[in-house]
């Protein structure tokens, strides 16, 4: 049986770093699961894989698409599914890596068809975001669907987003369109989430985002400023520094706001990988056992 690897974590948990060490070990390749590193104008603020790490490892889904680029979880799925048929022929073992549950769990488990939905419904919901704000959608979607209201993210716009796109496209509650069953799969699926100690993993996270200010993010930040209304760009990192050019805050309250916000995208993130019994929570030095889990295989 063809094996497929997920490796997932918090944000600045070490997951490219580990994935290229049990890519290198068993001779395959990675499929980037970060919705922000496909924008292949958006580098240093979503931590992409850097030159030297892509050439330990081949890398699937990174910087493949531009931010002006309409490209969702349906497509990822698509796209991903097809890969891997194909990197199957010649590698026994496929390593997955990255941030994004949603996007790990559309390959693994497959997704519920939902309804197209017009651009004037997507501009009166945007318009809703813009006029009243996180609070407008959460009272617009308690309203329309009290049933999906209580288990989403309710701090996520992006997810709120699009349940009230197809609450108000169909007239229906957007968890009417959730079926929850799960998609049969051709390959095993062996799940991993890498463990850090709290104040370990805030200490990298601010780390991380000094080394990005370092790393030039503020001029990456100020050259996509222009497209800032696309929703590539609503992402940690490069928000906090556009509301710095709009002259809302210093340019320190700005990085400690994207060190803030990292933070509690990885609480999301600790607490949606919990939910799922699926996931063998590990040690960020446990490459062996990963590797002795996964059947060896010819090269390819």
């Amino acid at each position: 049986m063809k094996t497929l690897i997920v490796i997932a974590g918090p944000t600045a948990s070490g997951k490219t770093a580990f994935a290229i060490k049990v890519a290198k070990a068993l001779n395959t390749v990675i499929l980037s699961a970060d919705s922000r590193q496909f924008y292949k104008e958006m580098s240093i603020g979503t931590a992409a894989p850097t030159e030297d790490e892509l050439s330990q490892a081949k890398h699937y889904f990174v910087h493949h698409i531009s931010i002006e680029d309409k490209y969702d979880v349906a497509d990822y799925e698509h796209d991903a599914i097809q890969l891997l048929d194909e990197l199957f022929k010649t590698h026994d073992a496929v390593v997955m890596t990255g941030g994004s549950g949603l996007f790990i769990d559309a390959v693994c488990n497959g997704i519920d068809a939902m309804p197209d939905v017009e651009p004037k419904i997507r501009e009166k919901v945007e318009k809703l975001y813009h006029d009243e704000g996180l609070h407008g959608m959460q009272e617009a979607l308690q309203r329309l669907d009290p049933d999906y209201y209580a288990i989403v993210d309710q701090q996520n716009p992006r997810r709120l987003q699009r349940a009230l796109e197809v609450c108000y496209q169909t007239g229906k509650p957007f968890s009417s369109f959730r079926s929850g069953n799960t998609a049969k799969r051709d390959f095993d699926i062996k799940k991993y989430a890498l463990l850090w100690d709290r104040q370990q993993l805030i200490e990298r996270i601010d780390h991380r985002v000094d080394m990005m200010m370092e790393q030039g993010l503020l001029d990456e930040a100020k050259a996509l400023y222009p497209q800032r209304h696309l929703n590539a760009l609503n992402t940690v990192g490069y928000k906090e520094l556009f509301a710095y050019f709009d002259g809302q805050c210093t340019l320190k309250e700005a990085v400690e706001q994207i060190k803030i916000h990292t933070r509690q995208y990885a609480k999301r993130q600790m607490t949606w990988l919990r939910k799922d019994t699926g996931y063998q929570w590990i040690m960020p030095e446990d490459i062996d056992e990963v590797v002795g889990q996964t059947k060896p295989f010819k090269k390819a």
